[in-house]
């Protein structure tokens, strides 16, 4: 497995790609003004361009009007001397909602009930659980 990630085969080849992109990625942003580093995400490499992707196309504007400089900042990075340009890219990222979360609560007289039942219970296991349950009342 260790011969995988070390060079030897695809994986290993796509691992080193990976590398490769978050040091262009974390290079980037370090140089950039803070506003847009949230904002900038090195999507890829091929054929000699890198692919920049912005989430808003005023980000890909000012990119594009950077490109140069963007570009020496690349060469700086060993490794990266043979890129020759930059795709640009807009991608909308969509923030991942929670889901809502249903909470039940337990009446006072349900706690003592479940409290009650775990007295009287033997198994450990299932009186500690009958003693979590109970505790839920307590808390709210």
């Amino acid at each position: 497995m260790s011969g995988l990630l070390e060079g030897r085969g695809e994986l290993g080849s796509l691992m080193r790609t990976a590398r490769l992109i978050e040091r262009a990625q974390t290079h980037l942003r370090t140089q950039l003004p803070e506003d847009i580093r949230d904002h900038l995400h090195v999507g890829g490499y091929r054929e000699g361009r890198l692919t920049l992707i912005t989430d808003r196309a005023v980000w890909l504007t000012w990119l594009r009007y950077e490109q140069q400089r963007l570009l020496a900042l690349i060469h700086q990075l060993p490794g990266f001397e043979a890129v020759t340009g930059f795709h640009f890219k807009v991608r909308p990222v969509h923030p991942i909602k929670a889901p809502p979360r249903h909470v039940r609560e337990l009446s006072p007289s349900a706690a003592d009930e479940l409290s009650s039942c775990a007295a009287d219970i033997d198994d450990p296991r299932l009186k500690k659980a009958l003693e979590r349950l109970a505790s839920h009342a307590e808390r709210s």
